[in-house]
């Protein structure tokens, strides 16, 4: 008998299993199963729809795997959204939830079945989730953060069984009051905080804790068909017509087309308001000084760009300008291969490593922010030291001993360095 073959290949893998099953099938096995089978026709729909595949189905677990975590998450987050409604019409007693798990990570392949750790360790964090939620390793979380309209909420390490090493595991805010209770407790902290100096001061000190989550990008990104420039209370950027290089007038569309799905994909960002694409695009063809660009639209970031096709490939350059100085923050060039099966693929493609990289968490924008909040100094070195200790408390592993530390040291700061911006900006992280 000849053996079986094998490969192994990096997936993403998605693993979901139903909230109380035995108690819903003790109540009704008819109605149980008939949920089942409706609720499994929203995986093997959706699944295929964002390039997966179902590799398992039995009772009422269910595993998929991806060949991208963006496409995983994206597919669990409306997975999740379809049930909850279906749920909605559903006695209390009689709803069927599921928890999903994601991992990132090696797979065997045998006969277009997988195993491994990667299939262990997604089966672990669908245990963690909580019901009709969505539980991420760190590795998925670290490819997909910044690349989809959602937030993660970072739920520590966990040891589960079978895994050697512990997991750092992710929640994905899927609904928008997730993201709204921690601005709520921000606010309610930084009351109690500034009470002690008076109403006046207090409220003041709520809207720096609050701009600052708002502008670390901890609310949810507003809907997808919110026009450019709508309600986000961020840093206004502007982004303008690239410019066609390619001495071709019909590479035109291309060029609009790169700008036009920057435009959309920053305009989800809900850290950021921006200008929109008929304000922009009158600049079109003209050469322009960034700074009165900003002074005219107000804004305070410029995006511009170039487009320069030759042969079968295309290269893009797009630089990020502060509009207040005309200082240059960030400048990169995309390389690719360019034919007519694709050109939607690569202008997608460049949009999100563009708006990725300049609008993330820890985008060039954020951080720039945070630099002119630590150039405005402090004179108080014990508030400083405690502002460094936070910044690394992020990198480190977190733990409740730790975090009490770093929070009594912030609150210190704050008392003795009322004026340094930092400080309350890192303890509204807290």
């Amino acid at each position: 008998m000849e053996p079986t073959s094998s490969t192994r290949r990096l997936s993403a893998i998605l693993m979901a299993d139903v909230v109380g099953y035995s108690r819903l099938m003790g109540q009704d096995e008819e109605r149980t199963v008939a949920t089942l089978r409706a609720y499994r026709e929203v995986f093997t729909g959706y699944i295929p729809k964002f390039n997966g595949r179902v590799v398992d189905a039995k009772g009422d677990a269910i595993m998929a795997e991806f060949g991208t975590v963006t496409d995983a998450i994206a597919c669990a987050a409306e997975i999740q959204r379809e049930i909850a409604e279906r749920n909605e019409g559903l006695a209390e007693n009689r709803r069927m939830q599921f928890r999903i798990g994601i991992n990132l990570g090696e797979v065997l392949v045998q006969d277009d079945e997988i195993y491994g750790d990667g299939v262990n360790v997604a089966a672990r964090l669908e245990s963690l989730a909580e019901p009709g939620g969505i539980c991420v390793s760190r590795a998925a979380h670290d490819q997909a953060i910044g690349k989809l309209p959602l937030q993660y909420e970072y739920l520590g390490e966990h040891s589960v069984k079978n895994i050697a090493e512990p997991i750092r595991t992710y929640r994905v805010l899927t609904k928008p009051g997730a993201a709204a209770h921690r601005v709520v407790r921000a606010s309610r902290l930084a009351k109690r905080l500034g009470e002690r100096k008076g109403r006046i001061v207090g409220l003041a000190i709520s809207a720096v804790v609050v701009a600052a989550l708002v502008t670390a990008g901890f609310l949810y990104t507003r809907p997808a068909d919110e026009p450019a420039g709508g309600s986000s209370a961020g840093p206004r950027i502007a982004v303008l017509p690239f410019v066609n290089m390619s001495g071709d007038p019909e590479q035109e569309y291309f060029s609009d087309g790169i700008t036009e799905e920057i435009i959309t994909e920053l305009s989800r960002r809900s850290n950021l308001f921006v200008i929109a694409r008929n304000s922009t695009f009158r600049y079109k063809g003209q050469a322009v000084d960034m700074r009165e660009v900003g002074k005219e639209l107000g804004a305070k970031y410029v995006l511009e760009g170039s487009v320069r096709r030759g042969g079968g490939r295309i290269r893009v350059t797009a630089q990020l300008i502060d509009a207040t100085d005309g200082a240059h923050l960030w400048a990169e060039t995309y390389d690719r291969e360019l034919s007519a099966a694709n050109i939607f693929d690569v202008q997608d493609e460049i949009a999100s490593k563009v708006v990725g990289t300049i609008a993330g968490f820890t985008g060039v924008i954020a951080r720039a922010g945070v630099g002119k909040l630590e150039r405005t100094g402090t004179e108080s070195l014990d508030a400083y030291e405690c502002v460094l200790r936070t910044s690394h408390y992020y990198r480190a592993i977190y733990t409740p001993d730790e975090h009490a530390r770093v929070r009594e040291c912030m609150e210190r700061a704050v008392r003795a360095a009322p004026d340094y911006p930092q400080a309350w900006a890192s303890l509204a992280f807290l």
